[in-house]
């Protein structure tokens, strides 16, 4: 599947779980692209409602439609996005398999992040394995920042790191909970999932390390910082460190690297991670990494469309304005 920037016919898409808060990020990202046109928006909840009463600065009369597996199938997009919860991809992904099999299919969910049968697109780590796949599992957000915190110096590790994140309950998704209930969370922070998130071993498989990770949400609302301990198997300056992520990532327009440790309240609502801090111990064999990003851009939805970018065939950022603030 292939589409030039100067293509004059646009890739049809629709949204499957358009309500959540990932779907309204790609409403407006969609909306954007100058070689995609939003043909259906799929949401039991809003079926019938126009997306422009839900969505801030989307023009048009596009409606949610309330639709199960076969009338995705039956809509013969170029591409679907699936914004599912866990576990509820399979179905959409059969019925568009058997009737429209040239389609596009990007998961947000974790239900393929470990199927070798489709890609798993965390560009900045994985665009040069990519094989003509029409099939895209998008990495979790939390899984994105261990990755990038960890990458540069995956060879040089001495034990498991250790990650410590915090994430805006946003995270939480729209079905009611604890862990998206402002005010349960007012004044406080949530552990939850210390051991065995689907995010540590979804880190851990891709890497090919062990990763031990402790989530916590937050009182605000979207955002995410992880704070890494890297023990080293050899002595390194702060300045080696520096250049080992400079160099991965230099190029990176998505990935901003700092001298700093970034803040969380500084990129809400940015299209980027920063990564920073990169405090040694006096020895010089233990790093303390923390990482950045919005769960909702590239946690998820910017994300996205760079791997849908990538697999027509357009710039990897059509769409994405780097230097922007997302609306909030």
């Amino acid at each position: 599947m292939t589409l030039s920037n100067n293509a004059a016919q646009k890739k049809s898409i629709g949204i499957v779980g358009a309500r959540g808060h990932t779907g309204v990020e790609l409403i407006r990202l969609i909306a954007a692209h100058p070689s995609l046109e939003l043909t259906f928006v799929s949401s039991r909840e809003l079926d019938g409602q126009r997306v422009a009463d839900h969505v801030d600065g989307y023009i048009g009369e596009l409606r949610y439609a309330s639709l199960d597996a076969p009338a995705v199938a039956g809509q013969a997009a170029d591409v679907v996005i699936l914004a599912l919860p866990n576990g509820k991809a399979a179905p959409y992904v059969e019925a568009i398999e058997a009737a429209h099999p040239q389609a596009l299919v990007l998961d947000l969910s974790a239900d393929y992040r470990f199927d070798e049968r489709w890609y798993y697109g965390l560009p900045e780590l994985t665009r040069d394995k990519w094989r003509g796949q029409t099939r895209i599992s998008n990495p979790g957000c939390y899984a994105t920042a261990m990755q990038l915190s960890i990458a540069p110096l995956k060879d040089l590790l001495a034990a498991p790191p250790v990650c410590f994140g915090v994430s805006g309950y946003s995270g939480a998704g729209t079905t009611p909970s604890d862990k998206n209930d402002p005010e349960k969370l007012r004044d406080n922070l949530m552990p939850y999932a210390l051991t065995g998130h689907m995010h540590e071993k979804e880190a851990s498989r891709h890497l090919g390390v062990p990763v031990e990770f402790m989530p916590h949400v937050a009182p605000h609302f979207r955002g995410l910082t992880v704070t890494t301990n890297l023990y080293l198997s050899r002595k390194m300056t702060r300045e080696e460190v520096l250049q080992r992520f400079r160099h991965a990532y230099d190029a990176e327009p998505l990935v901003v690297v700092l001298d700093e440790a970034p803040w969380v309240s500084r990129i809400a609502h940015r299209h980027h991670a920063e990564i920073g801090g990169f405090a040694l111990s006096v020895d010089g064999k233990r790093v303390v990494i923390v990482a950045t990003l919005d769960n909702l851009l590239k946690g998820a939805a910017t994300q996205a469309m760079q791997n849908i970018n990538l697999a027509i065939g357009c710039a990897e950022l059509a769409g994405i304005d780097p230097e922007a603030t997302a609306r909030p």
